[in-house]
């Protein structure tokens, strides 16, 4: 019945966000479940099933791929009626869905040991070799530049300056990507997250050498 319901939610997951151009596609959601499921059998702790779900759905109701986060809230709660889920159990799903984003940096206190496993498993994603190529793939879709030396790092920021302020992809690093690794929850997150934050600082490294024609 799990591996049934499970293979409902990744053709839903699919068909919903299968090709979405701004990091968030099917390939990401795969990757952070993927993530989650290692991190939770490397804790031997946490439920696999409501694990693999929250991974699976996590992005569904994201206001930054709705029309609105009220259309995305709708959306996941209509798929919830087809799989008939017990309500605790969707429930706890919801709960992590709706604590785990990092909305500018605002401290969500998570209430399950699942929730910080999905948590983590997200936020790994958005670090390394592939968090370079999501960041400037959803700068792009934004319309924001490369780089602009006159726009200041924004240190406190609400929900809505962190979604909608002016920014640019280089100082999307500033402002939530290298903070990452030390928000993790899980030690196996962090030791994974260790040659990702390595391979970011290298970049920056290097692209300021060539934005400053340092490398000439």
């Amino acid at each position: 019945m799990k591996n049934q319901i499970i293979q409902q939610t990744e053709l839903f997951v699919r068909n919903e966000l299968g090709e979405d151009p701004t990091g968030h596609d099917w390939f990401h959601v795969d990757r952070v479940r993927r993530n989650a499921l290692h991190i939770c059998k490397e804790e031997m702790t946490g439920d696999p099933f409501i694990i693999e779900m929250a991974a699976l759905l996590h992005d569904v109701s994201d206001e930054k791929i709705n029309e609105s986060a009220e259309a995305g809230t709708a959306k996941l709660k209509s798929f919830f009626q087809t799989v008939g889920l017990p309500v605790g159990i969707e429930n706890h799903i919801n709960q992590i869905i709706e604590s785990i984003s990092y909305k500018g940096g605002r401290k969500t206190m998570l209430e399950t040991v699942e929730a910080k496993i999905v948590q983590d498993a997200d936020r790994l994603d958005a670090i390394g070799a592939i968090g370079i190529a999501r960041a400037f793939a959803y700068g792009g879709k934004k319309g924001q530049l490369i780089y602009d030396p006159s726009i200041n790092v924004r240190e406190e920021m609400s929900v809505e300056e962190y979604r909608k302020g002016k920014s640019t992809s280089i100082h999307h690093f500033y402002e939530k990507l290298l903070k990452l690794k030390d928000l993790l929850n899980t030690e196996s997150a962090k030791k994974l997250a260790e040659g990702r934050q390595q391979m970011m600082l290298g970049f920056l490294e290097q692209f300021y050498l060539e934005w400053d024609g340092k490398d000439l």
